[in-house]
């Protein structure tokens, strides 16, 4: 017991040493800025679906997007830098945030995969599938509400950008499936 202990201050001080010549931060640092960077592209992107319906909902009566309580406060600081966009606008710069939200969580995957590979050569590894389940949960849920806002704008949207939206719909989600 005592030379297992001998050997384990000896690698740990090996770890203090390799950590302090290379000067990184520890692994959960970055994993931790890499869930508030897709928090905040997820947050954005909620936004883009509320700006949606609400210019939905204020093309029936013009008034009714801005009486909104706290929603139109929440809204107010982005929403008052630039004037009112177009729907169809909105909605192509939504997926597309979409799509970027989907390559991090199939980077994150990938990541994950990797990690896993190497957990079989020794190297150490979190088997907790916690946040990367509800990072890909989250993600189909923001999915699926702005599918609904899509569809629910159809009409005005046009034959022709409404089929590309859906293909890019499609695409979003059988990637996630598929990987």
């Amino acid at each position: 017991l005592r030379l297992v202990a001998v050997l384990k201050a000896i690698l740990e001080g090996e770890k203090a040493a390799v950590l302090k010549r290379d000067h990184h931060l520890p692994l959960s640092f970055h994993r931790r800025q890499e869930e508030l960077k897709f928090g905040l592209g997820l947050q954005r992107l909620q936004h883009r679906i509320r700006e949606i319906q609400a210019l939905r909902d204020g093309s029936a009566g013009e008034g009714l997007g801005q009486d909104g309580g706290g929603d139109g406060a929440m809204q107010s600081p982005m929403a008052g830098a630039a004037p009112p966009q177009e729907l169809p606008t909105l909605i192509l710069e939504a997926v597309k945030e979409l799509e970027l939200a989907k390559q991090q969580v199939l980077k994150r995957i990938q990541i994950w995969k990797r990690q896993q590979q190497l957990a079989g050569n020794g190297a150490l590894f979190e088997e907790n599938l916690a946040p990367l389940q509800k990072r890909c949960e989250s993600l189909v849920e923001v999915y699926f509400q702005l599918h609904q806002q899509v569809m629910a704008a159809s009409a005005e949207l046009g034959t022709e950008l409404l089929p590309r939206l859906l293909e890019r719909f499609n695409e979003v989600l059988s990637s996630l499936v598929k990987r």
